[in-house]
């Protein structure tokens, strides 16, 4: 089943340097942190903050292109996760048809930021993530889990890309 996300914040892991997308449920009840490369944080962060950019990024590039094709993005998902790696799909309505497009998280979050279309994750991939020891260095991942287990959401401002 998918879960509607939205994005909680984007901060540095501080083990890893690594960027980390956070994102919960509606409620808050559960967040999926996955961690992205550095240009695609860079992409994130710009569209969160609304931030125009001279020319066209790769993602607003994606999008017009989209748009100029008469499709759209209706919705992007967090759709699996193997070996700490995240998958996502881009799910698109092209000439009345649904296209879907495998997409890594990081590039098809930053496309919906950009075309409005929601995110979504789906509940096996949320609760595979909550056992992750891959990205934090082998014997780090307890203290990470803590980390963003007890997070508080003013800390998230404190981490600047």
């Amino acid at each position: 089943m998918e879960v509607e996300m939205s994005i909680r914040g984007l901060m540095v892991d501080p083990l890893t340097n690594m960027p980390i997308v956070m994102l919960h449920d509606p409620n808050g009840e559960r967040v999926l942190p996955i961690w992205v490369g550095i240009f695609e944080a860079n992409s994130i962060a710009l569209q969160i903050e609304n931030v125009p950019s001279p020319r066209p990024m790769t993602h607003d590039l994606l999008r017009n292109v989209i748009q100029d094709l008469r499709g759209e993005v209706t919705k992007v998902v967090v759709s699996d996760v193997k070996e700490s790696t995240f998958y996502a799909t881009i799910h698109l309505r092209v000439a009345d048809k649904p296209v879907v497009i495998d997409a890594r998280p990081s590039d098809a979050i930053a496309l919906a930021l950009r075309a409005k279309a929601p995110i979504f994750a789906e509940e096996t991939v949320i609760e595979k993530a909550k056992s992750l020891e891959g990205k934090p260095a082998e014997g780090d991942s307890e203290r990470l889990q803590k980390w963003l287990e007890n997070l508080d959401s003013e800390e998230l401002g404190k981490y600047k890309m």
